[in-house]
């Protein structure tokens, strides 16, 4: 059913509209409808509305001096700015304030066009929608069917459908009992109690259903049916795999225990790299993070965001208390604020018994980091502002203010000013946030630094118990060769993609993902500064002699280009 959100006539009038005043002649009522090119218009006294003169009357006067006050008509046509335009057939309608009487606006034929198209897109996009449903109700694994108060099937997905050997044409407008054997729907709509994770046989098979009743303003309108799990043998492999969950977690946990512990205590110093850009990035996050102001980490996806956000958090008085992390762009918009702010018992169905402490208050005494925060809801947006003001927080259900002291770090790969531009994150806030602005640089602005990635991450994988590789000239020329869009994270995950598949301690060229031998790479040389040379002249060339851009490029910085320039005579 389509939600018929702007249909008040107050949004579609004219608000400035032609009008005659009562004073005016009728010669000059005449003169201003044949110009406007209207058969009538509102006569107003003070804005107040009275009426209308229409223009035959006008042309079969005979004293076009007389005023118009003598040939106003009332009109039926006045509506309230309320009024629902929807219905309407009068070609004009007058909106007319229903207290002081005074013209508020005129709804012609432009504005009903106007809404008319509205109308249709709004329209288009209810059967758009329709048609998604449909086709994630035809999608789903389980079998769904859908019956109004008086049991009348009205959707039957194609899972049930299959099952049941009907087709949704055929059991569409049936009663539900005629399609599903033994259903109790139809009991379930006159107790309107839940029936969950049922036994029910059909066709001849045990299986898992749900029943459940569909209320609206206190009536039962309907039931939905669920086919959980198709028989006793799946039911059994779901609970054998969900038992199997545990062992495997506290496996994949021991593994994994040394390398979570070393991610969650990176301080500045475990930060590879020692290029300028890098370095810029830790020395103004080591001043940040000895003060409380809230930071912003920004850059491209991938650059190590999370890394910094820890870093400060070590180096803050803060670092004895918890380092909490919230992923905004995971948590659904209708699950946000429970998220974040913790509910209390009860606050509304399918929670906890106990209410639960949300990510804000977990970080009390320490860091509250708000990753992707460029993808947090406009309406949380005001309420995480509101708490960084008053420090306090209210869990969803309660009114009980809840003091909380953290240090903020957000972080975001997204243009936050182009979207506070574009009306989708609060100014406010974005000025709240950007009290201290770090830009994390791409791997492609730092790539000096890939040879101390590279050892590193190595000698962690020795260090964990796996062999020893190292790589070759040829493979290291590779990746200098790379733009790396996915930064840090994706250099780590060619790194593991060839340590895996590699054959003995030395990885080589045959062992480089077909995205880095794709590129069009020049060979090295007999001679080491040969090789340099042509990779410097090639820089420059892509860069079209641009010597800063040219040394991002080379992974140096433009000083050592310099010096490169000038020690193999090169004039680019």
């Amino acid at each position: 059913m389509l939600l018929h959100t702007r249909d008040h006539c107050g949004q579609w009038m004219n608000i400035q509209p032609t009008t005659i005043d009562v004073t005016m002649t009728i010669q000059e009522a005449k003169s201003m409808m044949i110009m406007k090119e209207q058969s009538e218009m509102a006569v107003v006294e003070d804005r107040r509305f009275l009426g209308v003169i229409r223009l035959w009357r006008c042309l079969s006067s005979h004293d076009d001096l007389q005023a118009v006050k003598n040939m106003v008509e009332p009109s039926h046509a006045v509506v309230d700015e309320h009024c629902s335009l929807r219905g309407r057939k009068e070609s004009l309608l007058y909106v007319v304030h229903h207290e002081s009487g005074v013209l508020s606006g005129v709804i012609g034929m432009d504005e009903r066009l106007a809404f008319t198209h509205y109308v249709e897109e709004q329209e288009e996009k209810q059967r758009q929608m329709n048609r998604w449903l449909m086709l994630s109700m035809d999608t789903a694994y389980e079998g769904v069917v859908i019956v109004d108060h008086k049991g009348i099937i009205q959707v039957f997905n194609e899972t049930y459908s299959r099952f049941v050997g009907v087709t949704k044409e055929e059991a569409i407008g049936r009663p539900v009992e005629e399609v599903i054997e033994n259903t109790r729907i139809p009991i379930v709509l006159k107790t309107g109690v839940p029936e969950r994770s049922q036994a029910h046989r059909l066709q001849g098979q045990e299986l898992v259903v749900h029943r459940l009743p569909m209320w609206q303003e206190g009536e039962i309108i309907g039931a939905v049916g669920m086919l959980v799990f198709e028989g006793k043998t799946e039911l059994e492999e779901t609970l054998q795999r969900l038992e199997r969950i545990p062992q495997a977690a506290a496996i994949e946990e021991s593994r994994w225990q040394k390398h979570t512990e070393s991610s969650e205590n990176v301080r500045f110093e475990d930060i590879i790299g020692e290029s300028p850009a890098i370095a810029s990035a830790k020395k103004i996050g080591r001043k940040a993070a000895v003060t409380d102001v809230p930071v912003l980490l920004t850059g491209e996806t991938g650059v190590g965001k999370e890394p910094f956000a820890h870093a400060i958090h070590h180096k803050s008085h803060h670092q004895k208390g918890p380092f909490i992390a919230v992923n905004c762009a995971a948590i659904p918009e209708s699950l946000f604020e429970s998220e974040l702010f913790g509910y209390l018992k009860g606050a509304f169905t399918g929670t906890r018994a106990e209410g639960k402490v949300g990510k804000v208050e977990l970080a009390n005494g320490g860091t509250l980091f708000l990753d992707e925060i460029g993808d947090m809801p406009f309406e949380s947006q005001a309420k995480i502002l509101r708490v960084l003001e008053t420090k306090q927080i209210e869990r969803v259900g309660g009114s009980t203010p809840i003091h909380v002291d953290f240090r903020l770090v957000a972080a975001t790969n997204q243009d936050l000013k182009a979207k506070m531009m574009q009306g989708t994150f609060r100014e406010d806030l974005y000025y709240r946030l950007n009290v201290i602005h770090i830009e994390i640089p791409s791997l492609r602005e730092r790539k000096q630094d890939i040879p101390s990635l590279i050892a590193h991450h190595l000698k962690v994988r020795e260090q964990e118990g796996f062999q020893k590789k190292t790589l070759t000239k040829a493979v290291l020329e590779r990746m200098f060769a790379y733009n790396w869009p996915g930064n840090v994270r994706e250099l780590f995950h060619y790194l593991e993609r060839m340590y895996v598949l590699s054959e003995g301690p030395i990885i080589d060229e045959q062992d480089l993902p077909k995205e880095l031998l794709q590129r069009t790479f020049i060979s090295a040389s007999s001679t080491p500064s040969a090789s340099d040379q042509e990779r410097i002249y090639e820089a420059l060339k892509e860069a079209e002699g641009n010597k800063s851009e040219a040394a991002k490029q080379l992974g140096i910085s433009r000083a050592t280009l310099y010096n490169k320039l000038a020690k193999y005579g090169l004039s680019v």
